[in-house]
């Protein structure tokens, strides 16, 4: 087994990086990584990204979103957290459990002084506090084993990102599980940047390290450009969603919008309320039919319309706050 540590912390490069290392450098070794993003968050394969993240926090402190290529549920990353992987040759998917994967952590933790247990389906907890969700994808014979190891989390940002809205929403995607969670850091006295380096010691000591190319960094960055880097894949691959939003709003009135959306896409729009208007909301559910859930993508759809005359005193900003959060 072969050791690659990460250098970058850009969420879109770093699962790119993954995938790279899935498809092609572990053709010829297993592999073993350390590796961490800046402010994200990671939803899994299956689940529908508008239903995982509180979109207003999200917008409002420009933190990314990226889908991964493995099922589970969705994380929270940020410069406290620590992510590994491990790639190795598997015969049958079906016979790997979360906790023999998790087993050279789980041990280089202990050693460390930090009482893991394994809990759930494929989480790693101390003293019933969850610190380390897991996930997993498997394909042609290799399995790519990823987990998160929250040190030093901003634990407020974390509760922000992953809130869940209060507004009825039916998916057909998979919902994450909401758990406590604790930072290691309330068991370890070291900074996460000690923690790294003492994991990286008890784990890849006897390793050989790879070390990524010119030509590994532009093959990972096209991978990048090709998905992760996209809105289609982050956001364009969730699942079918209806959703039922309430609002009050001071001077405008109670409004109700219904909403359908597939592949991140609006394919019906209907709203009803006492608020006033003069023009009929056919104009505005036809204009959006098929527009992306994305700010710009919105406002370009309605720039043509004014929409005062369809919602009296509600101006468009305030419309696409509506849609979005």
């Amino acid at each position: 087994m072969k050791y690659i540590e990460g250098h970058e912390t850009g969420p879109a490069f770093n699962l790119a990086f993954e995938q790279y290392a899935f498809d092609t450098l572990s053709l010829s070794d297993d592999l073993f990584m350390l590796w961490q993003n800046h402010d994200t968050v990671i939803v899994g394969l299956h689940q529908n990204t508008m239903q995982e993240i509180n979109r207003s926090y999200i917008d409002g402190n420009k933190i990314p979103v990226i889908r991964r290529l493995s099922g589970g549920g969705a994380v929270f990353h940020d410069r406290g957290n620590l992510n590994f992987t491990f790639i190795t040759k598997e015969t049958d998917n079906s016979e790997i459990d979360f906790e023999l994967s998790c087993k050279p952590i789980a041990e280089a933790l202990i050693s460390m002084g930090v009482p893991v247990e394994f809990s759930g389906r494929n989480d790693m907890s101390v003293e019933g506090k969850k610190f380390s969700g897991n996930a997993r994808y498997f394909k042609d014979g290799r399995l790519m084993h990823h987990g998160t190891i929250l040190f030093d989390v901003d634990m407020d940002k974390l509760a922000q990102t992953l809130k869940v809205s209060e507004d009825k929403l039916e998916s057909k995607g998979v919902k994450s599980v909401r758990s406590r969670v604790v930072n290691l850091r309330e068991y370890l006295d070291m900074t996460v940047e000690e923690f790294w380096a003492a994991l990286r010691e008890k784990m890849a000591a006897n390793m050989a390290e790879y070390k990524l190319s010119q030509q590994d960094i532009g093959a990972i960055e096209d991978i990048k450009k090709m998905r992760y880097g996209t809105w289609e894949w982050n956001y364009g691959q969730s699942p079918a969603f209806s959703i039922e939003k309430k609002r009050r709003i001071e001077g405008f009135g109670s409004i109700r919008l219904c909403m359908n959306s597939e592949k991140g896409r609006i394919t019906a729009l209907a709203t009803d309320g006492d608020y006033f208007g003069v023009k009929p909301f056919a104009d505005v559910a036809k204009a959006l039919t098929g527009v992306q859930l994305e700010r710009g993508a919105l406002q370009d759809a309605l720039k043509e319309l004014n929409l005062s005359d369809y919602y009296e005193s509600l101006g468009m900003e305030q419309f696409v706050d509506l849609v979005l959060n």
